[in-house]
């Protein structure tokens, strides 16, 4: 599932005109980015959702064949991540899924992050994996701590 349905308040005024999901970082789109990494991985449906400005969305969209993308339309009332997942998940079924936001991606990785993540979960032994990385801020604290 890919979040796609928010306001972009912080990118204001760019997003007023532009949905988040489709500015441009290094002339791909943050939704491109998202499910590029998605389609790489094998997924081969993603769920997005959408809200402000979600014709611009859809019509985007439009475009990719790969992976299928499904829209949760969430037009008239913007559920954000939690409601937008419940409101999802009779698209997405029982199985595991990822979750991804547009604006959290990295520039060329050494390994993807979808793949590591989906290695990572087991489903035995848990009912979420998550992505973290730490800043350099905090890199640095932990180099200082270790001595």
């Amino acid at each position: 599932m890919v979040f796609a349905a928010g306001l972009g308040a912080r990118m204001r005024p760019i997003t007023e005109a532009t949905p988040k999901p489709l500015v441009s970082v290094a002339g791909r789109t943050l939704i491109d980015r998202a499910l590029d990494e998605f389609e790489k991985a094998g997924v081969e449906r993603a769920i997005v959702n959408v809200h402000h400005l979600a014709d611009q969305i859809e019509t985007h969209l439009a475009t990719r064949a790969r992976p299928r993308v499904v829209i949760s339309d969430e037009r008239r009332l913007l559920l954000d991540q939690g409601g937008g997942i419940k409101k999802a998940l009779p698209l997405i079924g029982n199985d595991p899924f990822f979750v991804c936001n547009t604006d959290a991606f990295w520039i060329d990785a050494a390994r993807s992050n979808v793949l590591a993540l989906a290695d990572a979960f087991d489903p035995e032994m848990m009912d979420a994996a998550l992505v973290y990385r730490r800043g350099p801020h905090e890199a640095a604290a932990l180099r200082r701590r270790r001595g």
